[in-house]
């Protein structure tokens, strides 16, 4: 093994000399270099959620969470609609140490999403909180003709009560989401440009060959299908009953 080798495998070379003298020295420390370098391998596999093999065997030994693929029924206010999924935020000091941790769970990240993640828009939370997410698709928000502009399903949304979430929610939810059925969730969040000025928002995805998170066109006029299921936040309890009045108002009026 020549020198520059012997840097970059993380050994040095010893003299001939040494091992003869010392063998079993030699042979102790050889074993706890072993010894160390199985416990790395070993905690890096640990670490690995998002390959296609963890998301196997994650599916065959615990049971999964639910992909509310029930039948669509039409959302009247978002305070009818049950809690999806709680997730923690603000668990990490910057974006750089949120990607650090998504790549060693061994998540594949699209490269608009990597994009978003490196944007000064981008940020993570201060303080560690829970957030309550609650799911729904366009279709249950009222969409029913194949598509819907994301403008309107996002109007319709807080308009029931729905907030927008932070574009912190999806690497968060990526990282403590590792038993994802097949499918994809679209977050629904501000867009964040790309360096090019493309408005992007993020999806948290098992596609078959893994979990992902990846950017999805965030434009006003993006056609969506009605179908897709988008994750939001709960509006605080005023605005909450504020809706569910529109709605029955709404009602009223409909049957005069």
């Amino acid at each position: 093994m020549d020198r520059t080798a012997s840097k970059e495998s993380g050994y040095r070379d010893i003299p001939y000399r040494s091992i003869r003298r010392r063998r079993g020295g030699t042979l102790v420390a050889m074993i706890a270099m072993l010894c160390t370098g199985c416990i790395v391998l070993c905690a890096s596999e640990a670490n690995a959620q998002c390959t296609a093999r963890d998301v196997l065997q994650n599916q065959l030994t615990v049971k999964t969470t639910p992909a509310a693929n029930s039948p669509p029924m039409l959302v009247k206010s978002a305070f009818a609609v049950p809690v999806w999924r709680t997730i923690t935020v603000g668990t990490f000091a910057n974006s750089y140490a949120l990607l650090s941790a998504l790549n060693a769970a061994g998540c594949s990240i699209g490269s608009s999403a990597g994009e978003i993640l490196a944007r000064p828009a981008f940020t993570v939370g201060t303080t560690k909180t829970t957030v309550e997410l609650v799911a729904v698709s366009a279709a249950e928000l009222g969409f029913q003709n194949g598509t819907a502009a994301l403008a309107d399903i996002y109007a319709r949304a807080q308009q029931l009560g729905f907030r927008l979430a932070a574009a912190e929610i999806a690497p968060q939810l990526r990282l403590q989401y590792f038993n994802q059925p097949l499918g994809e969730f679209f977050i629904g969040m501000e867009p964040i440009k790309t360096w090019n000025g493309e408005p992007v928002i993020l999806t948290v995805a098992n596609g078959g060959a893994g979990l992902v998170l990846i950017g999805r066109d965030g434009s006003a006029d993006a056609e969506i299908p009605v179908a897709a299921r988008f994750l939001f936040v709960r509006s605080n309890e005023p605005a909450l009953a504020n809706a569910v009045r529109r709605a029955d108002e709404t009602v009223v009026l409909g049957h005069r």
